[in-house]
């Protein structure tokens, strides 16, 4: 994610809004569902990857397997298997949002933001990849990785929930939480890159002090396991970058 340096120590509950200072806003109106809005923006959700930016990859097998918490730790990059990134366990990963949505349709977009994915997975591992090409300047590129393994069925589940939500959920939403209210103005679909068996991105945007504060997630799925990637950008409201060659390498690895 585009963050400032003094940002990335308060990343231990890096995919909560509220608790990276983007939220309570009260700020804002409801936006409703904004169905129509997304219903041009929304890809195709076949078998395959979406089509989008990079280079098309062939479909990898998977073992379809459910994961465990260790095995999930064997597939998740370390560093040095991707030249230019350093990949580290996320701090204060246990900890997790506590944000709820007013609009249950727009409650898979939430979870994501919680860092707890639904439908519940059976094992997760938490992830942060760090450009050190850019270390020590403010926007420094640094992504959260979330990899869950699902029972049957619930991979995809989660892949479509979250599709359905980006179409419903066009024109925005609100949620409570401990910390109170947050708005988000508007959600929309991202050109992904192709990657494992399903490859779909969307950027949320919130609003922190009247400020737009866009945040982006890329989930990917391979069988039974899927694989989140967060970032977001404090600085400008330009779109954070989840760059393909961090998505593709992950992917690879999925069994």
């Amino acid at each position: 994610m585009r963050v400032r340096s003094t940002v990335v120590a308060a990343s231990a509950l890096v995919l909560c809004l509220a608790a990276t200072g983007c939220g309570p806003d009260d700020g804002g109106s409801d936006k409703g569902s904004g169905k129509k809005a997304a219903a041009s923006q929304t890809p195709d959700p076949g078998s395959g990857a979406t089509t989008g930016a990079g280079s098309p990859s062939p479909t990898p097998p998977s073992s379809g397997r459910t994961l465990t918490e260790a095995e999930l730790a064997e597939v998740a990059l370390t560093t040095g298997e991707l030249p230019g990134y350093e990949i580290a366990p996320l701090e204060g990963a246990d900890e997790r949002g506590t944000e709820e949505s007013r609009d249950e349709d727009c409650r898979p977009l939430t979870a994501i933001i919680n860092g707890s994915p639904e439908p519940a997975p059976a094992a997760t591992v938490f992830r942060t990849a760090m450009d050190t090409t850019e270390e020590g300047e403010d926007d420094q590129t640094v992504v959260t990785e979330i990899l869950t393994s699902h029972p049957a069925g619930g991979a995809e589940e989660l892949l479509r929930s979250v599709r359905d939500a980006v179409r419903d959920c066009a024109g925005g939403f609100r949620t409570t939480s401990a910390d109170g209210p947050s708005t988000y103005t508007s959600v929309k679909t991202l050109p992904a890159p192709r990657a494992g068996q399903e490859s779909f991105a969307y950027q949320v945007t919130g609003s922190l002090s009247g400020e737009k504060v866009p945040l982006v997630f890329h989930l990917v799925r391979t069988g039974s396991t899927v694989v989140t990637f967060y970032a977001a950008n404090f600085l400008t409201a330009l779109t954070p970058e989840v760059p393909a060659a961090l998505v593709t390498a992950q992917a690879a690895k999925l069994p």
